[in-house]
């Protein structure tokens, strides 16, 4: 076998490329790993959030009853109409009060402009489906989950209840209320779905949920307040539901 000894300044070089390509790639994991902790971040929040909502999720038929059920707001048309989604969660919750589960129905949503007022069309929706007045809490300033949750416990007092939503957001907001200190279950409002929701809405509904969970966890971990807080209007003076 024929030894090629290299000159000692040439072997000094190749050595030093060898040390910046080990050195390009080291850097390059590290920045690939950075671009990808936040994705991994959402993601794990996601799938901590469904995990945590593993057995209080149920049917109208199976939930146990509680005072109130809660029904997130969602988009109402500028004539006033419910949107699809917001028509089904409507539907649930009176559904809810219809058959004995609740006593009353907490409709909470957007009313921050006075030509946009989410809980006074879900109102509406409630009594023509069967709901009486006195049966009915508006809550104007839940603009979001959160929110509606904070509002829930500290304005109305409650202590317990059924959170009615879509499937794809209900994890969050059993996740939110129940680290807030309000004992929810929840009941899927899914009664259109699929045929009744469009594709696009579907679609930007479900991406959402990753950004605003891990936006409600560090709402949760700073103990952050509401857009609006107020006076305590409990839902039942007497005792506290």
């Amino acid at each position: 076998m024929i030894r090629v000894s290299l000159p000692e300044t040439w072997r000094w070089r190749f050595q030093r490329t060898a040390h910046r390509l080990i050195a390009r790639r080291q850097v390059l994991a590290i920045g690939v790993l950075a671009a990808l902790a936040p994705t991994i971040a959402v993601l794990s929040l996601r799938g901590y959030s469904a995990w945590e909502a593993r057995g209080q999720i149920y049917s109208i038929a199976t939930v146990p009853e509680r005072p109130v059920a809660i029904v997130f707001g969602a988009l109402v048309y500028s004539n006033g109409d419910l949107s699809s989604m917001l028509a089904d969660r409507v539907k649930t919750g009176a559904e809810l009060y219809l058959t004995g589960k609740v006593r009353a129905l907490l409709l909470t949503g957007d009313n921050h402009i006075v030509t946009y007022n989410e809980p006074e069309a879900m109102r509406r929706y409630a009594l023509n489906l069967g709901v009486p007045s006195e049966a009915i809490i508006l809550d104007y300033a839940g603009f979001r989950t959160y929110d509606s949750c904070y509002r829930a416990r500290d304005i109305f007092k409650v202590e317990k209840a059924i959170l009615v939503t879509q499937a794809f957001h209900l994890d969050r907001a059993l996740l939110t209320c129940n680290q807030l200190g309000v004992e929810a279950v929840g009941v899927a409002a899914d009664a259109m779905r699929p045929e009744g929701y469009t594709r696009s809405a579907m679609v930007y509904s479900q991406m959402r949920e990753f950004p605003s969970t891990l936006m409600t966890v560090v709402n949760l971990l700073r103990g952050d307040k509401p857009t609006l807080l107020g006076d305590p209007l409990p839902i039942f003076p007497t005792s506290h539901g």
